[in-house]
């Protein structure tokens, strides 16, 4: 660096050497001296953030001093930019407001170019790409409120406002689709590694006006029977279904019913490790169709997999819309996939038949699921049907009575082709869908099923998609991935070339 620019150096950083020096006196004052720690941390922690706040200013008007002007300026229309003048835009940072001067090309009835902004990678708003990250993780994980409060407590209570991180954590979540169409990098596997398929549904308490017509219509008409609260069946209206989708490797497990039988036990043999699932994507969407998302978790699958090589299973919750999607979506690319229901499903419908034989709260229902699971375990589904029915009848039930022992017996039956356990253990593959129940307890309910939350769409699917981010693993690979997108769609698709 000359001796010109060392000049500048020392101009533009002048106030931030004044105030470095203001904290370096104070620290060495009588008053510091009778503070405690959290007294000077707090202090610091103010004045710090403005040191640091002038060092960017100073940076700032030290890349405007060599800004140098450029000949020949010509925007994506092809008209050249004669005019040249100075100009500025303030931007909010996470260290506070700070004034950002630059050239101006200017047209007479042309858009501005700004090459420093294209050099510096600005926002079309004004809170930069920093303070847009701190409202994004924040909003993703604690309610608006408390994320706004977060961010003012690292920031300053001026960097933001509440309408304008609803705004930040939207387009930081712009660019979801885009990042998972190319190929994200993902833990290299073995070949025998099973690829797993997995969707549920869950619904979101919505703003009225974002329900789908049907919903919305029946909200409208419904009565309330109190004043101040939704009764039973109430909330159904007013609620959007979302979509929740995951996908990921992991190795054969070969288990025996008993296995299985011991494993939902309280207490658990730790001396055999499952597996770890292993490149893990959940994601969720409100504001798309159970059909699209079933489509982007069958294009996920096949990025990692697309020449159908490796065995396929999809983990299903018994929902007959669920299974007839999946099933077409399998059809329609030729996916040869094992389709397996959770376990845990059949269970509760065993549960449901137990207590039409059995006293609520006896012991003994437990002795009987047990032993009529470990039969379906074993392969042998349509032998507990049709025993379920039998001892309906022999106890001679009424058919109110025997209901829950009738619907056991259908469902078994209408999903025996997806109940062959004793293959599935034997042949390594997962029988429960705790992945995907996993994420719909973290991506929705852990976040927007928080008392007194009402969504819109598009808030509701920013805030899902950051989630997902953040649960796959993937949020630190995105960020500059969204930044270059930035740059494209603000700055370098504004000129004829590179900016």
């Amino acid at each position: 660096m000359g001796a010109y620019h060392r000049g500048e150096a020392r101009a533009v950083f002048g106030v931030a050497r004044t105030q470095f020096q203001a904290i370096e006196d104070f620290l060495q004052s009588d008053d510091a001296a009778s503070l405690t720690h959290s007294e000077l941390e707090e202090r610091l922690r103010t004045d710090g953030r403005e040191l640091l706040r002038q060092l960017l200013q100073g940076h700032l008007e030290l890349r405007a001093l060599r800004e140098e002007r450029q000949r020949v300026i010509v925007g994506s229309d092809g008209v050249v930019r004669t005019h040249v003048e100075p100009s500025g835009r303030g931007l909010m940072t996470v260290f506070g407001p700070v004034r950002v001067p630059r050239l101006a090309y200017r047209g007479r009835g042309m858009s501005v170019l700004h090459p420093l902004d294209a050099a510096l990678n600005l926002p079309e708003e004004k809170h930069s790409h920093g303070v847009r990250r701190l409202a994004a993780e924040d909003a993703s994980e604690l309610s608006y409120e408390n994320a706004l409060a977060s961010v003012r407590r690292l920031a300053g209570d001026e960097v933001l406002a509440k309408r304008q991180e609803e705004e930040l954590v939207s387009r930081a979540a712009q660019d979801f689709d885009a990042f998972y169409e190319q190929a994200v990098p993902v833990e290299p596997m073995h070949r025998t590694d099973l690829l797993v398929l997995s969707c549920d549904g869950k619904g979101i308490v919505m703003r009225r006006e974002e329900l789908r017509k049907p919903t919305r219509e029946a909200a409208e008409q419904a009565q309330h029977k109190l004043e101040r609260r939704l009764s039973r069946g109430e909330k159904r209206n007013r609620k959007r279904m979302a979509t929740v989708a995951a996908v990921y490797d992991v190795a054969p497990f070969v288990r025996t019913p008993e296995d299985i039988l011991q494993e939902l036990r309280p207490v658990q043999d730790a001396s055999r490790p499952r597996p770890r699932a292993r490149n893990k994507r959940v994601w969720a969407s409100v504001e798309k169709s159970s059909e699209e998302v079933t489509r982007e978790l069958f294009d996920e699958a096949e990025r990692r997999d697309p020449g159908h090589k490796r065995r396929w299973v999809v983990l299903v919750d018994g929902e007959r819309h669920q299974i007839g999607r999946l099933r077409a979506e399998a059809k329609r690319r030729g996916v040869d996939a094992v389709f397996v229901l959770d376990l845990i499903h059949v269970l509760e419908y065993l549960w449901k038949a137990a207590w039409c034989f059995f006293e609520e709260g006896d012991a003994a229902a437990e002795g009987w699921v047990t032993e009529h699971a470990l039969a379906i375990l074993e392969g042998r589904s349509s032998y507990v049907a049709a025993g379920v029915r039998r001892s309906a009848t022999r106890r001679g039930l009424r058919t109110r009575d025997r209901k829950g022992a009738d619907d056991c017996a259908d469902y078994l039956l209408a999903k025996r082709d997806m109940l062959h356990y004793d293959v599935y253990l034997n042949d390594g593959l997962p029988i429960a869908t705790g992945v995907v129940e996993g994420a719909c307890r973290h991506l929705i309910n852990d976040r927007l099923d928080i008392t007194g939350a009402r969504w819109s769409v598009h808030g509701a699917e920013a805030v899902l998609r950051l989630r997902a981010l953040r649960s796959s693993g993937d949020f630190e690979a995105y960020w500059p991935f969204h930044l270059r997108r930035e740059y494209q769609r603000h700055h370098a698709s504004r000129y004829a070339t590179a900016a």
